[in-house]
């Protein structure tokens, strides 16, 4: 079995699965690119290495594809599809027999392209298949004692950037950059929203009154700053699953070419 593993709970777990019953015949592939942020990718080699599977790092070329700069709603979609591309070359050059990935029961509940993709490329999700909720994985993921089992949700790096608005690379890096360093500040669940000179922060609710703190306010904007954002504002509706998609219920923001 040929994992796609991101390094999140979901494909950490069916990893973790596919390793304790097939061995070295189960490998994790992550995908890297300039959507995905360094920490993530340090991060899934050293759960990778903790379980014990085999892990392959491949590089995806998803930011020269037109239709995923131009950053539609069907964005994903050919994320996903340049990802599925990839899998299905390694599956063969690796004598793997399955392409899997971590897709949960929940995430059907969204608005997400990418599952669209994985059906078209014959990819399974032994998670959905099973009826595995994002709670039903935590819990089965500490129960092996995977330590990602609490992880945040962290999609990729372009879903920080509205629908519209352009996919370079310079704007993942000045993303993926703040956010760092508000990881580096303690914030656990952290969302840099790219709106050109402005970055708005979506954090986890309990953690809105210390961003406001006259402490650390200070250090959020001057590591705003650094990485290219003018202002940096903070969402008082704080961190919520699909926020990305909200533009698709009749609202908008402005585009940025």
């Amino acid at each position: 079995m040929l994992v796609c593993y991101s390094g999140g709970v979901d494909s950490a777990f069916v990893l973790a699965v596919a390793h304790e019953v097939l061995g070295a015949d189960a490998i994790g592939m992550t995908a890297v690119s300039p959507s995905l942020a360094p920490l993530e990718k340090d991060e899934a080699a050293s759960v990778a290495k903790a379980i014990g599977a085999e892990h392959r790092l491949v590089r995806s070329n998803e930011i020269e594809d037109a239709n995923y700069v131009k950053n539609g709603p069907d964005r994903c979609f050919h994320c996903k599809s340049e990802l599925y591309r990839i899998a299905a070359k390694m599956r063969e050059e690796w004598s793997m027999d399955v392409v899997l990935n971590g897709t949960n029961c929940d995430d059907l509940g969204d608005y997400r392209p990418g599952l669209e993709a994985a059906r078209q490329a014959g990819v399974q999700s032994p998670l959905v298949e099973l009826g595995f909720s994002k709670d039903d994985v935590r819990a089965a993921a500490q129960s092996i004692g995977l330590s990602v089992w609490d992880k945040p949700a962290a999609a990729c790096l372009s879903s920080r950037i509205p629908y519209g608005t352009s996919v370079t690379p310079e704007r993942l890096q000045m993303v993926g950059g703040f956010e760092a360093e508000l990881r580096e500040m303690g914030f656990r669940q952290v969302r840099v929203r790219y709106h050109d000179t402005i970055a708005r922060l979506e954090l986890d609710v309990a953690e809105l009154a210390r961003a406001a703190d006259p402490a650390v306010r200070p250090g959020i904007v001057e590591a705003g700053r650094r990485h290219g954002f003018k202002y940096v504002t903070l969402d008082l509706g704080g961190y919520r699953t699909g926020s990305h998609n909200e533009v698709l219920q009749g609202r908008s923001l402005r585009v940025v070419s």
